[in-house]
């Protein structure tokens, strides 16, 4: 990329409030780097704790929806044993007085219409059913394909204290979320 076009990209990210974008292969390692980074940032600006607590949870999960379930990943097998890298691209920025996390990567066709009917219960919801659900989905087993506990986009919408979008696209495969706090 030539100086032009990272200046061009750069200012694009200012002017849409982007203080952190990331687009690559995520992994722990990433998640605890670039975590420690926001906090950093948000600390260096004296947002309140608690909003700093949101934003760094939604990011956690965020991160972990990409390391577990991106459609985007490359595998082999390394002298310890088999390793897998799995692609997403991810933002932190601040726009109208809310910090903002998103993210996007590709996902499985097999998982576009179980996503969306899990995303559209989620968006009914007020903080009380989510409250409620949080703790149903902790008691109940593991969804099938679940590479976690099943609570990352529930716990995303009780986070999200100014707005939670998101979507899979049926015609790119393509998933994408932005919570606010």
């Amino acid at each position: 990329m030539h100086a032009s076009e990272m200046k061009t990209f750069n200012s694009y990210l200012r002017d849409h409030g982007i203080i952190f974008c990331y687009s690559g292969y995520m992994t722990e390692e990433v998640l605890v780097g670039v975590g420690n980074a926001i906090k950093t940032k948000l600390a260096i600006e004296d947002v309140e704790r608690q909003k700093v607590k949101r934003v760094f949870s939604i990011f956690v999960e965020a991160v972990q929806n990409v390391i577990r379930y991106s459609a985007h990943y490359e595998e082999g097998e390394l002298d310890d044993g088999p390793a897998e890298l799995r692609y997403g691209v991810l933002t932190v920025g601040e726009q109208e007085g809310h910090h903002f996390v998103a993210c996007g990567n590709l996902i499985r066709n097999e998982d576009v219409a179980r996503l969306e009917k899990s995303l559209e219960h989620i968006r009914t919801l007020d903080p009380d059913g989510l409250k409620t659900l949080y703790k149903e989905t902790l008691r109940g087993e593991t969804p099938e394909d679940s590479k976690g506990a099943g609570v990352g986009f529930i716990e995303i919408a009780r986070r999200a204290t100014h707005g939670f979008q998101a979507e899979a696209d049926d015609d790119s495969k393509y998933f994408s979320m932005q919570a606010f706090v």
